[in-house]
């Protein structure tokens, strides 16, 4: 796959700091400090405090650690991180199920399968009869042996498998991913249809995300899908269900990538520019809770990567969970917020609005 850069924290960037991420955001430049406060454009739309209207998604972040090192990503994960969910915290994210009526369990990461108690957490989560969502960056099927019978595993426990994919194109996939990623995710692609994801009445479920290799907003979602299914099949004989389009948010790498390319500023005004109030009822912190590696709790990945833990006097902890207390909390935010209601908004599961 070629050599992968280092995380920003490899790298020892003032990137990695989460407070150096928000001040810049917030008051970088001129241009920035003068944007409208998120805030302000929710209460214009009487959304302000933003608030929470249930949990229908635990979605749970198992460690920092990637066999790749995407120049997008917001998490800043990569094989030199080492943060690790411990046995302990699942067990705590089961017993918050258990307790609870949830009905989704979100897996990401990193690579979640690089995870030591991965595994054993699907099995469990699944037999309590919940829906498991793995968010599998597909290389990581072929990246060791151990890994090879993946797909079989995903199929036992009927997990929904939702994986990046940047374009149908080598060149694309590869400047965004990583030099011969697109040629294994394909490969991994052949393996999950191999035993049925993608293909219809089968029940087993394979979406894929697509976001920018740059610093615009993706395009409408539907028509990407058509584009994606038409040529993936023409080209590889490939099936899938749903393409999720998704706003790259200013966070972590892309952060670092909209600096040092000059269209932070350019970036953040078409943000603001195609607020859409309509995207902002749906934005998905309003029904999801995301558990941090460590059981932190925040409002969503984002939040997480940012580390905006949960307002004061709210669960900050997965042994704590409640979710009565939880379903109808006031959500964080802040300027990043922009990423997920501009357009046709953004969220896990693609387009909202």
């Amino acid at each position: 796959m070629g050599a992968t850069l280092p995380s920003l924290k490899g790298q020892q960037s003032s990137l990695a700091a989460p407070e150096y991420q928000r001040n810049l955001l917030n008051r970088g430049t001129e241009r920035l400090e003068t944007l409208p406060r998120f805030a302000e454009k929710l209460a214009e739309a009487g959304l302000s405090p933003l608030r929470a209207t249930g949990v229908q998604v635990l979605q749970i972040n198992v460690g920092k650690l990637c066999n790749q090192a995407c120049r997008h990503c917001h998490v800043d994960a990569g094989p030199d991180r080492d943060e690790m969910m411990s046995r302990e915290v699942f067990e705590h994210c089961l017993r918050a199920l258990e307790r609870s009526a949830i009905p989704t369990v979100d897996l990401t990461g990193g690579a979640p399968e690089l995870n030591p108690h991965f595994r054993w957490f699907v099995e469990r989560a699944a037999a309590l009869g919940r829906e498991v969502i793995v968010r599998c960056n597909l290389t990581v099927i072929l990246a060791n042996k151990r890994f090879h019978d993946l797909p079989q595993f995903f199929k036992a426990h009927r997990v929904h498998v939702i994986s990046s994919l940047p374009y149908y194109e080598a060149g694309f996939t590869d400047r965004q991913r990583g030099q011969g990623v697109f040629e294994k995710s394909i490969a991994a692609l052949k393996l999950l249809n191999g035993v049925g994801y993608g293909q219809e009445g089968s029940g087993l479920v394979l979406d894929l995300v697509y976001n920018p290799a740059g610093a615009f907003l993706p395009a409408p979602q539907a028509a990407l899908e058509a584009d994606f299914k038409r040529e993936l099949q023409a080209r590889h004989g490939i099936a899938f269900n749903r393409l999720f389009a998704i706003t790259n948010l200013p966070i972590s790498r892309f952060l670092d990538y909209l600096e040092r390319s000059g269209n932070l500023e350019d970036y953040l005004e078409r943000l603001v520019a195609a607020y859409n109030p309509a995207a902002a009822q749906g934005v998905m912190c309003r029904t999801l809770v995301s558990v941090g590696w460590d059981g932190s709790l925040y409002d969503c990945d984002f939040n997480q990567m940012l580390e905006m833990t949960l307002d004061g006097g709210l669960p900050s902890h997965i042994r704590d969970f409640d979710p009565a207390a939880l379903a109808g909390r006031a959500v964080r935010v802040d300027q990043h917020c922009y990423g997920c209601t501009a357009g046709a908004g953004s969220s896990c599961g693609g387009t909202i609005a």
